[in-house]
C-alpha cells in the first residue's frame, strides 16, 4: 500500500500525464548515452576547477572504462533510452539473468530529474521481476540519495562493500 500511495503522490506532482518509453538503445544513440551519463557528474567535476576541456576528457575516459567494465560484467545487457512526451530524458542499463533481474544502470538527465520518470522505469522492472518470480538487484554507491528511493520501493539491503550497497527487491512470492 506504501507503494501506491508513493506513486499516487507522483503522479499528483506532475502537471500533466507522462508517458514512459523504454527503447532499444542504438549506435546512433552514443552521443545521447554519453551526455547522459555527462550531466550526472555535472556538479561534482564543478567544484574541481578544471577547464571545459579537461573535464570533457576526463568525463570521455570514465564513461569508456565504465562502459568497458559494464560489458565485461553483464555482456547481455541491454542498454536502453528512457523517453518521456517523445523526447529523450535518461538511459537505463539492465541484465536478465537467470537467477535475477540486475538494473545495472540507470540515469535521468538532470533537466528531468525530481518528476518520478526514473520511479516509473524502475517500477517496470518491478512489475517484470514479481511476474518472473525473480528478485530484482542493484548496487549503490554508498551516500548515493538514490538509496533513499531504492529504500522507499521496497529494496532492502543484501550486502554491501567498502564502495557500494548491494540491494534487492524480492516481492511477494
Amino acid at each position: 500500500m506504501a507503494l501506491y500511495a508513493l506513486l499516487h503522490r507522483i503522479a499528483m506532482n506532475q502537471p500533466q500525464a507522462v508517458k514512459l518509453t523504454v527503447l532499444p538503445a542504438s549506435s546512433g544513440d552514443a552521443d545521447f548515452l554519453f551526455a547522459v551519463y555527462a550531466s550526472t557528474r555535472h556538479e561534482e567535476l564543478a567544484g574541481w576547477g578544471w577547464p571545459p576541456e579537461q573535464q570533457q576528457s576526463f568525463l570521455k575516459m570514465q564513461y569508456n572504462a565504465r562502459h568497458q567494465s559494464y560489458l565485461a560484467a553483464y555482456p547481455e545487457a541491454e542498454t536502453n533510452i528512457l523517453a518521456a512526451n517523445d523526447g529523450k530524458i535518461g538511459s537505463m542499463i539492465v541484465h536478465r539473468g537467470p537467477v535475477e533481474i540486475r538494473l545495472v544502470d540507470i540515469a535521468v538527465l538532470v533537466e528531468h530529474q525530481g518528476r518520478g520518470l526514473g520511479t516509473k522505469a524502475i517500477m517496470g522492472l518491478i512489475a517484470e521481476a514479481e511476474a518472473a518470480r525473480t528478485p530484482l538487484r542493484l548496487s549503490v554507491l554508498r551516500g548515493n540519495r538514490a538509496a533513499r528511493l531504492y529504500g522507499r520501493l521496497g529494496f532492502v539491503p543484501a550486502g554491501q562493500d567498502p564502495m557500494y550497497i548491494e540491494m534487492e527487491y524480492r516481492g511477494d512470492y
